[in-house]
């Protein structure tokens, strides 16, 4: 195994990710206190990352799944959950705290999954064009680079969800950030992409 190809790897999936760990932190926030919610947003932040790296090899070996002038239409999944996780906050501003706490299971993991894949759209554009000069073998180090550091990425985002000055703020401003990141991130993903004629 080429130490250069890990290098490389590891720093392209650092860049390409790095808006990641706020949006999993606001997870990891959103889930405090339900059992199993660790478990959950891993698994839908693997099931998304997943399908990212299944589109870029497929698309590496020629087989386009996504049409190019698809791709920013995926940002309709992040602002449509966004405008969810905005009404549910609305409808619950006036609950006790408690009533807070305990309502709900936290994020599902096909909602993270789903946020993970349309956030990670821009990625496929840039792992295509690496996938495919890497060949076989370099494809698949970078497929193992990304699955071990995604892990790292998670943990982060739980660390920052659970650090006490951290915690305090999203447990206070959580499901106000939640709904605005996840419209932001879904307005961006269409705007930048020229999603409707934007």
């Amino acid at each position: 195994m080429n130490l250069g190809i890990i290098g490389q790897a590891a720093g392209l999936f650092a860049v390409t990710n790095i808006d990641d760990i706020l949006v999993l932190a606001l997870f990891f926030a959103q889930g405090a206190g339900h059992k199993g919610a660790t478990r959950r947003i891993a698994l839908g932040q693997y099931v998304g990352f997943a399908a990212i790296l299944a589109v870029a090899v497929a698309a590496a070996f020629g087989a386009t799944f996504l049409p190019d002038n698809a791709i920013p239409y995926l940002g309709l999944l992040p602002l449509a959950l966004g405008i969810k996780a905005a009404v549910q906050a609305w409808r619950h501003r006036g609950d006790p705290e408690e009533t807070k706490e305990t309502s709900g299971r936290g994020p599902k993991p096909l909602e993270v999954a789903a946020i993970t894949f349309a956030n990670g759209g821009d990625n496929i554009g840039v792992y295509v064009p690496v996938f495919a000069t890497a060949g076989i073998g370099g494809m698949s180090v970078y497929v193992i680079v990304f699955l071990v550091l995604l892990g790292v990425w998670i943990a982060a985002g739980r660390y920052f969800a659970t650090r006490p000055v951290i915690a305090k703020a999203l447990s206070r401003w959580g499901h106000i950030l939640l709904p605005v990141v996840l419209i932001g991130i879904g307005l961006l993903i269409l705007i930048e992409g020229g999603a409707f004629g934007l």
